[in-house]
């Protein structure tokens, strides 16, 4: 068995789903402790945060990260998962749309905007996913969301198809933003292509193609970023051997203890060793006398007794 702890970034193919990923990095590692820090459809592709080891602890604060894809559209055609995976609902001749109408509609998703997840998604409503009440028949509907679109960029126009690069918000789905296009254009639309290039602190420079982490394991040359690194964005403290024995252990600390002597940023803290190995992650105290709240010991690199 595999002793590694921490994230590896997957750069997905299209047609698995992320649990297949996840299953298919179990595999070739001959781990049982993984899972990933944020789904990708099946068609999409690109920047999938796997974690692995001690790493598992930490994929749920990827999951607030912003986001950055490459999408293709095509306008015309509208889809009842608002993808190319779906079933043709309606067809519109967008000969008439032109390449002015495309960048203004597109400007006009810049910023925060309410959006409205598609049917066909993992979203929770009444106990069962989304997708599997529609699959089974049901009119469904998402409730409407609030999200940010950060910035929008045309990439290139063949039209029908639309290309462009989209930074956004946690919570965002491209495949509703390629239907809102649609809808703005009076064309109908759905997403033909999705990448994923960024989430968070993770990039395309930072993944290994998942055909290839088989053999990248077996030449010691797969990139393993390490919780501390991996969590790099958030703010965190240094602590002497005593302290870090004391979080690891579990024993009740004040923030004095651990060297805060002011209420703590927003965001949760991270503890660091003296050797740079994550202690743990625990929620900002209020004040140096605040109790501190952890919310992740880890077990890795622990101090000598």
């Amino acid at each position: 068995m595999s002793d590694l702890h921490g994230v590896i970034v997957v750069d997905k193919p299209a047609g698995p789903s992320s649990f297949g990923v996840v299953q298919e990095v179990r595999r070739a590692l001959g781990m049982r402790r993984v899972g990933h820090g944020g789904t990708l459809d099946p068609m999409a592709t690109g920047v999938l945060a796997v974690c692995v080891g001690e790493g598992t602890k930490i994929a749920g604060f990827f999951l607030g990260a912003d986001k950055e894809y490459e999408a293709e559209v095509e306008l015309g055609v509208a889809t009842d998962t608002y993808d190319a995976m779906g079933q043709v609902t309606a067809r519109c001749d967008a000969s008439g749309v032109t390449e002015a109408q495309v960048r203004a509609a597109l400007d006009r998703f810049l910023g925060p905007i309410r959006q409205r997840p598609p049917a066909y998604s993992a979203i929770k409503q009444d106990g069962q996913r989304l997708y599997a009440r529609a699959r089974a028949g049901e009119e469904v509907e998402a409730p409407e969301r609030d999200v940010e679109i950060r910035q929008i960029e045309v990439l290139g126009l063949a039209l029908p198809r639309v290309r462009f690069r989209v930074a956004c918000s946690k919570g965002t789905y491209v495949r509703s933003l390629a239907a809102d296009l649609g809808a703005a254009l009076g064309v109908g639309a759905h997403l033909t292509a999705l990448r994923r290039t960024r989430t968070g602190r993770f990039t395309l420079a930072d993944a290994v193609a998942l055909a290839a982490l088989r053999d990248a394991h077996q030449a010691g040359t797969l990139r393993v970023l390490s919780p501390a690194e991996a969590l790099a964005g958030l703010a965190r403290v240094v602590v002497p051997a005593a302290t870090e024995r004391a979080v690891r252990c579990g024993q009740p600390l004040r923030a004095a203890q651990l060297g805060l002597i002011e209420g703590g940023a927003p965001g949760p803290l991270v503890i660091l060793s003296a050797r740079g190995d994550l202690v743990a992650v625990a929620e900002p105290p209020d004040g140096p006398e605040a109790r501190v709240k952890l919310l992740r010991v880890f077990n890795t690199g622990a101090a000598a007794s």
